[in-house]
């Protein structure tokens, strides 16, 4: 009788056991708009960064961008969640002084100008709850017209002689938002 009570146990032990490893391999697929980041310095090697920014990147998939990013309607800057921008030490967007921290980035666009927002509402869903009231900082930008037309919706730093730019573009519209250090 021993046994076959060890044996119980043990078998009980070991189907607990499995039934936990198949629950935890449920791993969901891959998001149509991949979430990506972009930081200045760039470079891996380089510890000390100034800016960073996560975002999703939606795609065009033969939409046009003004069905996706609608002129004069707040849009989170990506897809899924409202992109975020870490600011790793204090800068100036446009004329307002901006602490280093973490904010929403949103944006406005527009046929000639797009508004770019910093907003201390930070890990939220699109931008369904944006609240002018949390606007840290709003610069307008002008758009410019790029070479290339990009599928997916990118971001990159580049250095400028008082800081840094965040360059933005899909398709062929492209915006660059100084960042002043």
């Amino acid at each position: 009788m021993k046994k076959s009570t060890f044996f119980t146990a043990i078998t009980f032990v070991f189907m607990t056991l499995l039934s936990f490893s198949v629950d935890a391999q449920n791993f969901s697929g891959l998001d149509k708009s991949p979430m990506d980041a972009a930081s200045f310095p760039a470079s891996y090697k380089e510890p000390n960064k100034l800016v960073k920014v996560t975002y999703s990147r939606p795609q065009l998939k033969g939409r046009e961008l003004s069905k996706l990013a609608p002129n004069g309607k707040v849009w989170r800057t990506g897809a899924n969640e409202a992109a975020e921008i870490t600011l790793y030490t204090d800068m100036k967007l446009g004329g307002t002084a901006v602490k280093a921290g973490t904010y929403s980035l949103f944006t406005i666009p527009g046929e000639k100008e797009w508004t770019v927002i910093l907003s201390t509402d930070i890990n939220v869903w699109g931008s369904y709850f944006y609240n002018k009231a949390n606007d840290v900082a709003r610069i307008n930008v002008p758009t410019t017209i790029g070479k290339e037309s990009l599928e997916a919706f990118s971001m990159a730093f580049e250095k400028a002689d008082n800081g840094v730019s965040l360059h933005m573009g899909w398709g062929t519209l492209r915006v660059a938002v100084p960042f002043i250090k």
